[in-house]
């Protein structure tokens, strides 16, 4: 089964300057097991700084515990999910394409750091806490945005450019080749089918043969892949998808617990409310009284 490639994960990400693209806002979530936003990726960089609460966010296949004071880095291209772990979850998200950094001319810094980042051959550390000074240069550039005082276009390229000399100096985890970031690109775009499949059939029953085979794999290859790319096993990250749609039918939805199980994908209401107060860290019946 080919899907259409325009309706995969891939965000295509608007900028309210195309001219200057790079932007900022703050989110907040008063109710813990909330999804802060589906699997999905894009080209820009990604930066998430918490300022109160704490969340699971998922870069690839590490899962990380998010407390405040914590930054979160998404590489280009990196699969990302999220879920709030507690309430009064605040923070901020800073989305940037590294073209705001590329020159007119060739030197230097674009061909030694820019391009490998944005070519996905320099791969950043996602997660950073305790390094002061990395995240003070993260609340002069969300402080520069929010205010846009004159001449903050300056100051938001040359503290991104500090952010990235920062990281570089002490928060790079993986240096590729450029086959080795060809075959990562292929197997993100290979799988891109499957993840959208999964997110369209989550009521139905699904196997790894179904799966493999969307994305023209073997069952061991495939299974392998999907686990490197997401952390999960297919069971889990469809049982994932599943409850992500139950809580959202819980908590805009009147539908009752059982019939939220049933639009869920879950055949036995038991089965279902223990397996979301597993992993949600609360009953459906709570959500659904509050």
């Amino acid at each position: 089964m080919k899907l259409n490639k325009n309706e995969s994960l891939r965000e295509q990400m608007s900028m309210p300057n195309p001219h200057f693209p790079i932007k900022v806002h703050r989110s907040r979530y008063s109710q813990e097991g909330m999804l802060l936003f589906h699997h999905h990726w894009h080209k820009h960089l990604e930066f998430l700084y918490f300022e109160t609460g704490e969340a699971s966010i998922e870069c690839g296949s590490t899962t990380i515990h998010a407390k405040p004071g914590d930054l979160i880095v998404v590489n280009s291209n990196e699969l990302h999910y999220g879920v709030s772990l507690t309430p009064n979850l605040i923070y901020y998200v800073l989305i940037a394409d590294i073209s705001l950094l590329q020159s007119g001319s060739v030197d230097a810094a674009e061909t030694k750091f820019i391009a490998p980042i944005s070519q996905n051959q320099l791969l950043l550390r996602n997660h950073i806490r305790g390094d002061q000074i990395t995240i003070a240069c993260m609340h002069n550039l969300i402080r520069e945005l929010e205010n846009r005082e004159f001449g903050y276009e300056l100051a938001i390229k040359s503290e991104l450019y500090r952010l990235l000399a920062l990281l570089l100096r002490g928060h790079v985890t993986t240096v590729l080749t450029k086959d080795e970031y060809a075959e990562r690109m292929k197997n993100v775009e290979r799988f891109e089918p499957v993840f959208r499949f999964i997110a369209e059939h989550y009521r139905e029953e699904l196997t790894v043969e179904q799966l493999s085979g969307i994305a023209g794999l073997s069952r061991y290859h495939f299974s392998r892949l999907f686990k490197e790319l997401t952390g999960r096993t297919v069971t889990e990250y469809v049982t994932a998808a599943r409850l992500d749609k139950a809580d959202h039918l819980l908590r805009h939805t009147p539908l009752t617990v059982s019939e939220v199980a049933t639009a869920s994908g879950f055949n036995d209401i038991y089965y279902f409310s223990r397996t979301f107060k597993k992993h949600k860290k609360i009953s459906p019946s709570k959500i659904r009284d509050a």
